[in-house]
């Protein structure tokens, strides 16, 4: 299989801070890869690493062969950040468009993610009157503009509800199933069971690594919040 993403003995430090200690890790193309950690355990600056915004102090970080942030991987990696990137004066439409010309995309590409987000219906709706799950699914169709292969959506589904979560999970299973690449960040340790293979995480550093059913069986439960604690507990 093709080279995914390669990260080796990654250092981050930020306000004279170490974010990030030494980090080694690999994902796996055309799979859903989870990265599940409590709240500043680093999950946010690896991904923002490997879309190659974040200054690194020392490592490396390629995909797809190539260095991170290098011009080549513009449009080949769709990013989803915490704070959904739409403009809520415009419509979905609008939205869509207007991010389609920044990326050099065609009309047609617009209307097909629409349709993949199954906003069609609400295309010419203003983004200010839709829904927590509505806003949610119109900056993940932002995020897929241009086909991207590799998918980086920071904790996607935070603050929707158990349908929408559903829904959203749905949605990336299928993606996957078209070979995309996805990197799932979340605390919610439920979804866990959702990826293909897990990364856990705690202060910057990975505790273990595999799919959902190796972790349980490594720590004897059927629980991943059980598995969690289990290894904080043998820090």
């Amino acid at each position: 299989m093709p080279e995914g993403v390669r990260i080796s003995d990654l250092k981050i430090i930020r306000d004279g801070k170490t974010i990030i200690p030494d980090l080694t890790m690999y994902i796996d193309r055309g799979k859903i890869v989870g990265l599940l950690g409590p709240s500043g355990s680093g999950k946010t600056t690896i991904m923002r690493s490997i879309v190659g915004v974040q200054a690194i102090a020392a490592g490396s970080i390629t995909v797809f062969g190539r260095e991170a942030g290098s011009k080549v991987l513009r449009t080949r990696i769709g990013y989803f950040t915490q704070s959904a990137s739409i403009y809520t004066d415009l419509t979905c439409l609008e939205n869509l468009r207007y991010f389609a010309r920044i990326l050099g995309q065609s009309e047609i590409s617009v209307h097909e993610v629409l349709e993949l987000v199954d906003l069609t219906k609400n295309k010419k709706q203003l983004a200010s009157s839709l829904s927590g799950g509505e806003r949610a699914r119109l900056a993940l169709a932002t995020a897929l503009l241009g086909r991207p292969e590799l998918l980086i959506l920071d904790e996607p589904t935070v603050g929707l509800d158990p349908v929408l979560r559903r829904d959203l999970w749905n949605l990336f299973h299928k993606l996957a199933d078209q070979g995309k690449t996805l990197l799932i960040s979340s605390h919610v340790m439920d979804e866990a069971d959702r990826c293909d293979s897990l990364f856990l995480l705690r202060d910057g550093r990975i505790l273990a690594g595999g799919t959902p059913q190796e972790l349980k069986d490594q720590a004897n439960t059927d629980e991943m919040e059980a598995v969690f604690i289990s290894l904080v507990e043998q820090l």
